[in-house]
């Protein structure tokens, strides 16, 4: 039995949040980017491995986030 999950990012910061995680997708993986939106689906077999997966992707996608915040703060991007 294949286990199925879906992460949805939308926003002004979704593509460049996603963009730097796709190299790091593994084979259960697929990113798909839209205009102001990016799906990540993830597939296992094992419910154990799909939320290892999850947890790694939004751990990562939270330090992007924040990247992505600190350098538009430092140029003053938003303000």
């Amino acid at each position: 039995m294949e286990i199925k999950a879906k992460i949805k990012m939308s926003g002004a910061n979704a593509v460049l949040v996603a963009i730097p995680l796709i190299p790091d997708n593994i084979k259960n993986m697929e990113t798909v980017i839209m205009e102001t939106s990016v799906e990540t689906h993830f597939e296992a077999s094992k419910i154990g491995s799909l939320i290892a997966s999850v947890d790694d992707y939004l751990m990562n996608a939270n330090v992007a986030r924040d990247m992505i915040e600190l350098v538009q703060n430092e140029v003053g991007v938003g303000n």
